[in-house]
């Protein structure tokens, strides 16, 4: 039916996968910094002695830091509100991989953004490729294999940087429509209304 048509890999899709990447890493030290207090925490009560856990600069203690964290900064760039800056800080000083993931994460995002041209393109995701290989993060393998995988799709974008979300929002529509009538009994009639309605 398409003859032209070319296939894109959504670009929200790549970094949605660099963003969970990143999220793997924060949740190991966050179970690493509940192990860490844990064991000191059983030795207080076998002993009979108070137990106090670090608390950081800030007045948040280190086993509960992590998840106050708002993940809108891995999102965003560093622009937010000032008490997230320095918690973003003090989160950066503290877990020094989770800073090199971040900028991974933004570096990524930043090609998507600003690059033009498709050949620039391609040798600047093959660089990030490439330190995604030398940083030896395991979380980034699934979007290190998807790069490689479907990387003519990927640089795709670049022609029109078209993305799905038309479709994406089209699709909303359509499933709206037939919660209202809760479910479609006759296809075709469905099909119809929803031509008559939309086009």
């Amino acid at each position: 039916m398409f003859p032209n048509a070319i296939r894109v890999t959504d670009r929200f899709h790549i970094q949605k996968l660099a963003v969970e990447a990143l999220q793997e890493i924060r949740i190991k030290y966050r179970c690493e910094a509940i192990d860490q207090e844990n064991e000191p925490m059983e030795k207080s009560k076998k002993s009979n002695v108070n137990f106090e856990s670090k608390i950081l600069p800030n007045g948040i203690h280190l086993n509960s830091y992590l998840p106050k964290v708002v993940i809108s900064y891995i999102i965003t760039t560093l622009n937010g509100l000032q008490n997230q800056i320095k918690r973003t800080i003090l989160l950066f000083e503290l877990y020094p991989d989770i800073q090199k993931a971040y900028n991974l994460t933004q570096e990524l995002r930043g090609i998507f953004e600003n690059t033009r041209d498709k050949i620039i393109d391609f040798a600047k995701l093959a660089k990030w490729h490439e330190k995604i290989n030398q940083s030896g993060f395991k979380s980034f393998n699934t979007i290190s294999r998807t790069i490689m995988n479907h990387y003519q799709r990927i640089l795709n974008y670049f022609d029109n940087r078209s993305t799905n979300a038309s479709a994406e929002s089209f699709n909303a529509k359509i499933k709206a429509f037939r919660s209202q009538f809760r479910g479609v009994r006759n296809v075709e009639f469905f099909l119809f209304r929803l031509t008559n309605i939309y086009t």
